[in-house]
């Protein structure tokens, strides 16, 4: 039975539907990462979860209480809902130490002080900075405390609004990381809102991706990143060649050659989707441009490097006879190779894939 549990949730604003049928279903002590362009409605179903709004339509069950049900409301602070926002919103005026116990039953002072010594273990924080103030603190060290605070309510659910944007790259990672052992040793159920891709793959057992206020698809990241419902799911959750192709007997036959599918049926008229990791590049030279039947060149038309990774563009040189074989041939495809061996611009290279391509419906 699921844990969390949306049905037909609708919100207007004026003319604007910013959510229009959402259903969405979380398992207890999973992680759940919603994705979409902005004003797809991410953080409207994030208020409507937590209770600061309530929807036009539709439903909001959490292990069995339901609370929201059209106008019908149950009032955020009765929910037992944690939230964590993108800038941490903490109180400037409080230390840490009181900013972590702020929502805290007023009880023993020596209990609560060992109690928020604990929380701010838990989340990596030393002891020392519980006395200073937040402008005394990183930014790293603030979305700790905001963590900290929300778990010392003990929430039945954890909401996180791109908590991770404000923070550097490298610090990004691990925190995320970080973030979702404490969560999963907690078995805390969790709804991460985030606009990059990479942070919801990784993060989340479940994907949503949203657009136009409701889900186009939802699944594991895998299945996701693999198994995209369209173009549009494909393209967002990370780069994609995109080929027309004809399909028979779990091969289709693309402007990159003879490749296996994910599909047995037969089509002459498709769509077929690559990630660029999957397209391996190897240096050649003009006079080497022989082999088997099938193989493919390309010329290196640019190239820009980004340190360990390399973006490449390459102009297909012979073509196998596809769908739209010449409007193909003249579009460069853009792949990724590790940097430190990343083929110049004006090199030949040939081209091989590995793995399955998926099939679009």
């Amino acid at each position: 039975m699921s844990f969390l549990e949306i049905s037909g949730l609708t919100k207007q604003y004026g003319p604007v539907a910013a959510l229009a049928g959402v259903e969405l279903s979380a398992a207890s002590g999973s992680r759940t990462a919603i994705v979409g362009p902005s004003g797809c409605g991410k953080t409207t179903l994030l208020r409507l979860i937590a209770g600061f709004e309530a929807p036009d339509q539709g439903r909001v069950v959490l292990d069995g209480e339901v609370l929201a049900n059209g106008g019908h409301a149950v009032p955020a602070y009765r929910r037992g809902i944690g939230l964590v926002a993108q800038d941490g919103a903490l109180f400037p005026h409080l230390s840490i130490a009181d900013n972590i116990g702020f929502g805290m039953a007023r009880g023993e002072d020596d209990q609560r002080a060992e109690r928020i010594a604990e929380l701010a273990y838990t989340v990596g924080l030393d002891k020392a900075i519980l006395k200073r103030r937040p402008h005394q603190l990183s930014g790293g060290q603030q979305q700790r405390v905001a963590l900290a605070r929300a778990m010392a309510m003990k929430p039945r659910l954890m909401l996180l609004d791109e908590p991770f944007s404000a923070l550097d790259t490298g610090l990004r990672a691990s925190m995320r990381k970080a973030v979702a052992e404490l969560l999963e040793a907690a078995g805390i159920t969790t709804i991460l809102v985030t606009h990059d891709q990479a942070e919801a793959l990784s993060f989340a057992s479940q994907v949503a991706v949203m657009r136009d206020g409701k889900f186009s698809q939802i699944g594991t990241p895998r299945e996701l990143y693999l198994q995209p419902k369209d173009r549009m799911v494909a393209e967002f959750l990370g780069d994609a060649i995109i080929l027309p192709a004809k399909i028979s007997g779990g091969f289709a036959t693309s402007s990159l050659g003879r490749i296996a599918v994910d599909s047995k049926e037969r089509r002459d008229i498709a769509r077929i989707m690559l990630r660029p990791e999957q397209v391996q590049v190897k240096r050649t030279s003009r006079e080497g441009m022989s082999g088997p039947a099938g193989t493919i060149f390309a010329e290196v038309t640019d190239s820009e490097f980004a340190g360990s990774m390399c973006t490449i563009a390459v102009r297909l040189l012979n073509n196998p006879d596809p769908p739209d074989a010449a409007a193909i041939g003249s579009t460069p495809l853009t792949l990724r190779k590790p940097g430190i061996d990343a083929p110049s611009v004006g090199e030949i290279v040939r081209l091989t894939v590995s793995g399955k391509a998926h099939v679009f419906a």
